[in-house]
Formats: structure tokens, C-alpha cells, sequence
């Protein structure tokens, strides 16, 4: 029987994770009012939507505005990345992940040796600029990340200790570890919080397959929503109103570098599993960029505050300029080969109703050009999104939520790539 952790990691080789089981979804986040940057910080009572992007490493405070994007250099040593993780419910507060430089490297295997990289976790104000060290206490292992903030004083952390990874829910400080999975049953990621805050959505990598899960916040009363011989479910978004959970449904017989597949809701409850798309017509590995700049992750679909649902469709007989090398070995942990000139059509943002199956279409086809991550800003107004040229870093995009007045954000450092961007929660009284 295959060990699950290595199956978590021959899905993070697909699309070269770079903070591994950090959890990188896509979550509508934001509030009103540019940012005003002061000496230390970012002021909360500034006017309009902002959200968070990464580019080399490193994270940057942006707005709709198009004014020059705000990045995080925070002085402190032996630290090389910077990725932000779950908002406090005040929007003024977020967890943030650091990473020491990588165990791995040549001679040293991705598998054994990557999880042995000590990684922090922080708590950052946007608006006094402080940086405060948490989940120092009582730490299980060198490698832990933030999956979810599931009240103001309690953190569901990811940890790996030999080679298996498991779910803890801790105290913000680290005490009080409680395990939210066992070890050996499998992986947890893509956690989402319902918006009652009693319930955990999840996806499991397992030695039966990937599968959609729901439990209460302490990882009991687990119910099964989607598990299939043959089929990848990944991904989890609650919806507006708490009634559905939403994931993707990847073929990965047929399609061994998940390129492709087909977007899903299910019930908390178990029930109503439901195919919205068919033809595995979502664009899921997100691979771009040349050999210089090329990355990736899972892509996957968002909820609007009206309750459509937001996904990157392609066009017709689409090929990505990535190709997966099948059944040949993994030696740079992205197993893909460069060939832009077998690249055909592109991807679209789409909108479609869950009620009613209609897709509206918001960004145009445009031959070679692939549009991906989009996320609603939580006053609807805007949608943020991410747009790569066949063999081009991406840039960060905005446009109103019927698709017009299109702009381009940032292309990021030096022009070598903007990506994940995540609103930045309003202010909850």
C-alpha cells in the first residue's frame, strides 16, 4: 500500500509547490478604501480593496488602484520566503509563513530531505507594522504550516514528522496541541472554514485516492462528501451561505499531469455530489512561464458573494506550453518539458450559476493566453485574477465583475511573475 504522505508529494512534484502543503487556495478576501502606507505599517482605515500577492519569494500588499505594490521585507535573519496565510476576522491581522533555506538539494532527495527545512509562523498587523513569532511552544517538528485560523486564539497547523504529515489544532501560541487527523490516514489540505465557524471542509490524500471531507473544527463527526476509484477531488470553498462545499474533480488516469478537470459541489452533509462542467474543462495545474520563470499550483474554483462560481475554462482543443514528461523520472520536481510551439488556444474566466448551469464568460479568448485564479472582492465589485502568455511569467489583473475595464496590476519583481493574489478580509466588529 502506498504511503500517503507520498502521494501528497507525487501530486506537489505535478505543479512544484513551493511551500509544499501550505495551503494555497484561493479565498476571497477585502475591504473598501485604498491603503495608506505609513513608516511601520499599513493603515486599516484606508478606502478601498486590497488584497496580498507573491512574486520571488516574497509577499506584497497591493490595491485595485493600480499604485505601486507595497512588499513585506521583514528583518529577520536565516529567513528566505514569505508567504501570508489565513486573516484574522479583524482584517487587520494575518498569519504569515517563513521558510529557512531548503534542506534538499543536489544529493539530497526532495522526499526525505525538504520536510526537514524549519519553517516559522508569525503574526503580521497591517497597520502598526509588527511582527510577532507564534506557535513557538511546545513544537512538534521543525516543518510546520498554517492551514487554518479557526477563531481568534486557535490555529490549525500542518506538521510532518518522518516522511507523514498530520493535522494539530493549537493555541496560538503552540500549547495545547490537540490532533485533528492521525497519523498514517492520510494527508489533510485545502481546509476551509464554513462561515459559521463549526465546521472544517477538507480534502484527504489517502491511499484510497483524494477525497472531500467535512468534520466539526476539532476533526470529529468526519463525513465523506466525494471519494471515487480513479478521481482526484481537490480542493475545498465553502458557499456563502454554508449549504455547499466546492472542489475539483481531476481524471488523473487519463491526465497524469492533472492539467484538467471539472468543477464540483457537494452537500456538508454527504449528499448532492453534482458535476457542474464537463469534459475536465477547468484549467487545475496552472503551469507557466518559460525556463527562467516557470512555476505553478493548483488552480481552482472560487464562490462569489451571490453565490456563481468563479473558474478558469479553457478553450477548445486546448494544450498547455508544459508538457508532463509521463512515466519518466521526476528530477527537478516539476516533471514538465518546455515546448511552446505544440501550445494551442488559452483560458477564460468564467461565471457560472450552480442553479441554473449558465456560464457567463468575463475575459476573452484570446489564442495563447491563460487566465487563471480569479476571486471576487467580498463588496462583489471586483475580481482579481492572474494572466500568463504561452511561456511568460504571470501578471496580477483586475476587472469589474461583469469583466470590463480590464488592468493590469503587476507583473511583479523585476517582471519575472505575480501570483496567488488574496483579499485582504474587511473589518468584522
Amino acid at each position: 500500500m502506498s504511503n500517503p504522505f507520498q502521494l501528497c508529494f507525487q501530486r506537489l512534484n505535478v505543479l512544484r509547490r513551493r511551500a509544499a502543503i501550505l495551503q494555497l487556495l484561493v479565498i476571497a478576501w477585502g475591504v473598501h478604501h485604498p491603503f495608506i502606507f505609513g513608516a511601520d505599517g499599513v493603515s486599516t482605515s484606508a478606502a478601498s480593496t486590497r488584497f496580498f500577492f507573491t512574486s520571488q519569494g516574497k509577499t506584497a500588499l497591493a490595491t485595485i488602484d493600480g499604485s505601486e505594490p507595497k512588499y513585506l521585507n521583514f528583518d529577520k535573519p536565516g529567513q528566505v520566503t514569505w508567504q501570508p496565510g489565513s486573516c484574522f476576522r479583524d482584517g487587520r491581522r494575518v498569519v504569515v509563513l517563513s521558510m529557512e533555506p531548503r534542506r534538499d538539494g543536489p544529493g539530497r532527495p526532495f522526499e526525505e530531505f525538504y520536510t526537514q527545512t524549519p519553517t516559522h509562523l508569525w503574526q503580521y498587523d497591517l497597520e502598526s507594522g509588527s511582527l510577532e513569532e507564534i506557535c513557538t511552544k511546545d513544537r512538534i517538528a521543525p516543518f510546520t504550516t498554517p492551514a487554518l485560523l479557526i477563531s481568534d486564539d486557535r490555529l490549525l497547523i500542518q506538521v510532518v514528522k518522518n516522511k507523514v504529515g498530520q493535522i494539530y489544532s493549537v493555541r496560538l501560541d503552540g500549547s495545547d496541541a490537540s490532533e485533528f487527523t492521525k497519523a498514517g490516514e492520510g494527508l489533510p489540505y485545502g481546509l476551509s472554514l464554513s462561515p459559521d465557524g463549526k465546521r472544517v471542509a477538507f480534502h484527504l490524500a489517502s491511499p484510497q485516492g483524494y477525497q472531500v471531507w467535512t468534520s466539526d473544527v476539532d476533526g470529529t463527526n468526519r463525513i465523506q462528501v466525494a471519494a471515487q476509484p480513479g478521481h482526484l477531488y481537490f480542493g475545498t470553498q465553502w458557499s456563502p451561505d454554508g449549504q455547499w462545499v466546492l472542489y475539483v474533480d481531476c481524471l488523473h488516469q487519463q491526465d497524469p499531469g492533472h492539467d484538467w478537470a471539472d468543477v464540483c459541489i457537494g452537500r456538508p452533509d454527504g449528499s448532492g455530489h453534482r458535476v457542474l462542467t464537463t469534459g475536465q474543462s477547468m484549467w487545475f495545474a496552472a503551469t507557466y512561464g518559460d525556463q527562467k520563470t516557470r512555476g505553478g499550483g493548483s488552480n481552482v474554483p472560487a464562490w462569489t458573494i451571490d453565490g456563481k462560481i468563479l473558474f478558469p475554462r479553457r478553450t477548445k482543443d486546448a494544450k498547455v506550453p508544459w508538457e508532463y514528461r509521463v512515466n519518466q523520472p521526476d528530477l527537478d520536481h516539476f516533471n514538465r518539458d518546455f515546448k511552446p510551439e505544440l501550445a494551442r488556444g488559452g483560458t477564460q474566466i468564467c461565471r457560472l450559476d450552480p442553479t441554473t448551469d449558465s456560464v457567463t464568460v468575463l475575459t476573452p479568448e484570446n489564442e495563447n493566453v491563460w487566465d487563471f485564479r480569479a476571486s471576487q472582492s467580498p463588496d462583489g465589485k471586483q475580481i482579481v485574477f492572474c494572466r500568463a502568455a504561452t511561456g511568460e511569467a504571470p501578471a496580477i489583473w483586475v476587472m469589474e465583475r461583469d469583466g470590463k475595464k480590464p488592468r493590469m496590476i503587476t507583473r511583479g519583481i523585476g517582471d519575472l511573475g505575480a501570483d496567488h493574489p488574496r483579499w485582504i478580509p474587511s473589518v468584522t466588529p
